[in-house]
């Protein structure tokens, strides 16, 4: 499998981590982790329990929430580079497999998130989102956006929101 291909996966497997902490997704998500990491061992099946909670935990206690985030996601990504990297050719399809599905549960039940964005500006007549923006009315899932950044809209017809946004 292509070593691209591993990385964009172990990415978005840290990003999932933080983004189910503390949301209905969690138990979910850490039957999935751990069955992922285990690998049968029960050993390992109790130490990335731990981990798990440990980010739970740090997440929901956290001073600079936007940079916990960010950390923590990195340490998974991390993470799950590790494991991938490990596992023979066979081995690296079965986990990508398994993160794909993770992926798909976390997205399924968490529905949109954006957090700790930047300053969204729309000028002459366009719009912009500092968050998140659904079109076509065909998302399903909650849609979540905390600690967005400033909307501003300059000139007729411009339109600017800091949230979620359902066109």
């Amino acid at each position: 499998m292509l070593v691209e291909t591993l990385t964009a996966l172990a990415l978005a497997g840290g990003t999932a981590v933080v983004q189910a902490a503390g949301t209905d997704a969690w138990n979910g998500l850490r039957r999935r982790v751990r069955d992922l990491f285990a690998r049968g061992d029960a050993a390992r099946a109790d130490a990335e329990l731990e981990r798990l909670d440990h980010t739970a935990e740090v997440l929901s206690s956290a001073n600079d929430i936007g940079a916990e985030r960010l950390r923590q996601e990195g340490l998974w990504q991390g993470r799950f580079e590790a494991l991938l990297e490990s596992l023979d050719a066979p081995g690296q399809e079965r986990a990508a497999e398994q993160l794909q599905e993770l992926l798909s549960f976390v997205a399924a039940s968490t529905g949109d998130v954006a957090i700790g964005t930047g300053k969204a500006v729309a000028r002459e007549g366009g719009s912009a989102v500092s968050g998140v923006k659904r079109t076509g009315g065909g998302q399903t899932g909650p849609a979540t956006a905390v600690n967005t950044g400033d909307a501003e809209a300059e000139g007729p017809g411009s339109g600017a929101v800091s949230g979620v946004v359902n066109e």
